[in-house]
C-alpha cells in the first residue's frame, strides 16, 4: 500500500558523533535534536544528487556512455528561530538553530521518510534514507515575510545511505 508523503519525514541533529555514525542507535538517535517541527518543508534538501561522471570513450564510440563516478549529496534547510512567551530567544526550543549558528560547525543529520509519522520516536530497524556528517555555511537571513527564519547551506562530508536505526545504549 502507498502512504502519502506530508509529515512522515522525520529529522534528526546529532551535535556529537554517534559511536557508529552508519549505524546509530536509537538511544542517540531519540537524544539528538528532532527537526522535523522546526525546519521549513518548502527548500528542504536532504539526499542525493547526481553521480560524477567519468567520461572514456574509445576512439570508435559515436556518443558518450559515462561511468558513474563518487556520489554527491546536498543538503540545506530553513529553521525557525524560537522565542519564549516572556521575550527573548527560547533556550531549549532555539536548541535547533543555535546548533548551526556558527559557520564551520560540524553535524551529523539523519532523515527517514515512512509510513511512521515524522513525530514518532526513532525505533529500532528505522530505515534511514540518508545519515550524513556535514559542515554548516553561514546562517542566511529570511526576508520573505513570515516567521523569522534562516536558511543553513551544508557541505556533506560523509554519507550513509539506506541504513537502519539500531538497538543499543
Amino acid at each position: 500500500m502507498r502512504v502519502l508523503a506530508d509529515g512522515r519525514l522525520k529529522f534528526t541533529a546529532l551535535t556529537t558523533a554517534p559511536e557508529d555514525p552508519a549505524a546509530p542507535t536509537i538511544a542517540e538517535l531519540n537524544a539528538g535534536i528532532d527537526l522535523s517541527c522546526k525546519v521549513l518543508s518548502d527548500n528542504f534538501q536532504f539526499g542525493a544528487t547526481d553521480s560524477d561522471k567519468v567520461a572514456e570513450k574509445a576512439l570508435c564510440d559515436t556518443a558518450n556512455s559515462n561511468a558513474l563516478g563518487a556520489s554527491n549529496y546536498q543538503a540545506g534547510f530553513t529553521i525557525w528561530r524560537q522565542f519564549s512567551a516572556e521575550g527573548g530567544f527560547d533556550s531549549t526550543d532555539d536548541a535547533a538553530f543555535e546548533a548551526f549558528k556558527e559557520k564551520g560547525t560540524t553535524v551529523w543529520l539523519y532523515a527517514r521518510q515512512t509510513d511512521a509519522l515524522a513525530t514518532a520516536a526513532w525505533a529500532a530497524d528505522d530505515e534511514i534514507y540518508l545519515g550524513a556528517e556535514v559542515v554548516n555555511d553561514e546562517p542566511q537571513k529570511q526576508d520573505s515575510g513570515g516567521f523569522i527564519k534562516y536558511r543553513i547551506p551544508c557541505e556533506v562530508q560523509r554519507s550513509y545511505p539506506f541504513i537502519k536505526a539500531v538497538a543499543g545504549a
